[in-house]
């Protein structure tokens, strides 16, 4: 029999009776003829209630320790998942990260997989079971440690399991009937996509689209994995993920989606001298700290002095860590200052049309232009641009970009639980 993975995300498991709902819809999918794992991610907000728990009890949770904390909220919805299929009278099992077979490195909070070996998967299978998989977590071998993948890390779960099971399809359930234009709780006439490329959901999820993970699209991307992003609350046909080859036409529409994040901070570091090399230097430090640096900008060198400022976003939870990094460097690295600003927000317009079409810029700019935006920083790839704002006016850009693409939809897009996962 042919097999499908599922991944069903915390919005679509968040009490008794959307498990249940859930347990149905696997259920019926068995009954189609195919074979089903599923992957899990824990029940709504659990995951944000354990992490507020975690810092009460402590000032600075032990990393080793919050993955063996998180991980529970996982093995809470996978058990409660497989009682309800069990009801509905098919065998079901549930299996940890580590036992499915999910190897890590030693990573705590942001491991990456290194190996998939789900004997145990599918062992289930061939006696007609099907299996449940916890997400989001995993186990290294050397340490023997429990470790977890990240937020969003289910879905990475979900499409390493289709991978190294060759299933037909991973089907990735939200919330939303499927990837949007833009994110339908900004823009309510974003209109779903029934079909994107692999790298316009790249470039969609790095830009800070919500429905599925930027490391599960990769994963997907590098392995041939179809994706199909669907709402669990629904029986909507959703949006295929997948290569250009599978009919999907790259020239139309010009622009796949516009998408909003506020997930970045800024940092300028003030006066860095203007020889060869002090750049590099900065970003070595910023490395090191364990830092993800997006969009870069450095302005012209003033003749006078011979020193230029240099900007980089990246995300909030690396700031801090590279701030510290570069003022503990900054009397060898002979910069003047530091500037951090956490109240930024990026705006990306992402489509595979980019590439043969003229005026994408120009309209883009335009339309922020006429809505009064001013922008800070400008990044650009061959499918994506985007653009730096202040946070508090990032939602209305959206809106005026949406619109000026002539991406708006005649209906509003329907949001059924609203987590956007």
């Amino acid at each position: 029999m042919s097999l499908i993975v599922q991944k069903y995300g915390g919005s679509s498991v968040a009490d008794a009776e959307s498990i249940k709902r859930v347990a149905s819809k696997i259920a019926q999918t068995k009954e189609a003829g195919y074979d089903v794992v599923v992957t899990v991610s824990a029940m709504g907000d659990t995951t944000d209630d354990l992490i507020d728990l975690a810092q009460q009890v402590s000032g600075e949770p032990h990393a080793r320790e919050m993955d063996m904390l998180l991980t529970t909220g996982e093995r809470i919805s996978m058990a409660l998942l497989a009682m309800a299929i069990r009801d509905l009278g098919f065998d079901a099992r549930s299996f940890t990260g580590s036992q499915a077979g999910m190897m890590t490195d030693a990573q705590h909070g942001r491991a990456r997989i290194v190996d998939v070996t789900p004997t145990r998967v599918r062992q289930a299978l061939d006696e007609g079971a099907i299996a449940i998989v916890a997400g989001f977590q995993g186990f290294n071998h050397d340490s023997r440690d429990i470790t977890t993948l990240g937020r969003g890390g289910s879905d990475t779960t979900a499409v390493a399991l289709a991978a190294a099971l060759e299933a037909e399809v991973c089907e990735i359930y939200t919330d939303v009937d499927g990837v949007f234009s833009a994110d339908p709780r900004v823009v309510p006439k974003a209109r779903k996509l029934d079909h994107v490329s692999y790298e316009e959901m790249l470039e969609l999820a790095a830009a800070g689209a919500k429905v599925i993970n930027i490391r599960a699209v990769e994963f997907a991307r590098r392995h041939g994995v179809t994706l199909h992003v669907r709402s669990s609350f629904t029986e909507e046909s959703g949006t295929w993920v997948g290569s250009t080859q599978e009919g999907m036409n790259v020239e139309e529409p010009i622009i796949a989606g516009v998408a909003g994040d506020t997930s970045e901070a800024k940092i300028t570091v003030v006066g860095v001298p203007d020889i060869p090399g002090k750049a590099a230097e900065i970003f070595t430090i910023v490395a090191g700290a364990g830092a993800n640096i997006d969009m870069i900008v450095q302005n012209v060198s003033v003749h006078d002095t011979g020193r230029t400022d240099i900007s980089f976003t990246l995300p909030k939870e690396d700031g801090q860590r590279a701030v510290d990094a570069l003022t503990a460097a900054q009397k060898d690295s002979g910069f003047e200052s530091l500037i951090y600003d956490d109240h930024i927000g990026r705006l990306s317009v992402v489509g595979a049309g980019m590439r043969t079409n003229a005026g994408v810029s120009a309209q883009l700019f335009t339309a922020l232009s006429t809505a009064g935006i001013n922008i800070e920083m400008i990044s650009t790839s061959e499918i994506r641009i985007s653009v730096i704002m202040r946070e508090e006016i990032l939602a209305d850009a959206v809106q005026a970009v949406h619109t000026a693409f002539g991406l708006d939809g005649d209906v509003d897009a329907t949001v059924y639980a609203g987590t956007g996962r």
